[in-house]
């Protein structure tokens, strides 16, 4: 996908406007997979394990969480390419990168809390899964990739950050991994309350709802 993507916007469309395109790229792509997977897989989480679910009791929030965290492992491994192509295209790490893991903490615990919800209201409402597959298309095309929000909507990039917090997370690991900066504390402490906020709310709906899963399974 980085290969794709800086083909087709700095080859194909001669845009280069953005230096280091491929670490610019990668750092966004890297990013929207670890939350794009998390959330398709958690879906079934539940409908996949029935017979786990109607035999054994056990804390069954413990299938979508699993799939969370099975995620950032992968995404961890990732990162260590990621890592490697800054170096060789002469990235500008800098003490900041130990912020890396206070932002990654903050997409886990975002995805965690979106996860508990889709998983739960699948039980029920079987077309979730569907239905998230276009919403994940257009989530992936309003959250910047492959591009700055201030470069498309100049007007409402604040507002996009604001109602987009994976639009922030991206926003927040390039700051460290491809400005070499701090983040920006503003919206990454706004998105780290949301997502508290969604955890505590997903795992509220799921616990309620847990008791009906083997009936509706």
């Amino acid at each position: 996908m980085m290969i794709v993507f800086t083909v087709v916007f700095t080859v194909l469309l001669r845009n280069n406007t953005i230096e280091r395109f491929p670490i610019f790229v990668l750092i966004g792509v890297l990013a929207w997979n670890l939350h794009a997977t998390a959330v398709m897989g958690c879906i079934s989480s539940i409908l996949g394990n029935a017979n786990l679910v109607q035999k054994v009791y056990f804390p069954k929030e413990v299938l979508p969480i699993s799939v969370v965290l099975s995620n950032t492992v992968n995404y961890l491994l990732a990162s260590i390419v990621l890592f490697a192509l800054i170096v060789v295209l002469g990235g500008n790490l800098t003490i900041s990168v130990l912020f890396f893991p206070v932002v990654l903490l903050v997409q886990v615990v975002f995805t965690m809390g979106l996860a508990l919800i889709l998983s739960a209201v699948t039980v029920f409402f079987r077309d979730v899964g569907i239905i998230m597959e276009t919403v994940m298309l257009c989530w992936f095309f309003l959250t910047p990739i492959f591009y700055r929000i201030e470069d498309v909507f100049p007007t409402y990039a604040r507002l996009m950050y604001i109602f987009n917090p994976p639009a922030s997370l991206v926003s927040a690991y390039r700051d460290i991994l491809y400005s070499g900066g701090m983040p920006g504390w503003d919206f990454l402490f706004r998105t780290f309350i949301t997502s508290v906020i969604l955890l505590v709310v997903g795992y509220f709906i799921f616990t309620k709802v847990s008791r009906h899963f083997a009936e509706a399974l």
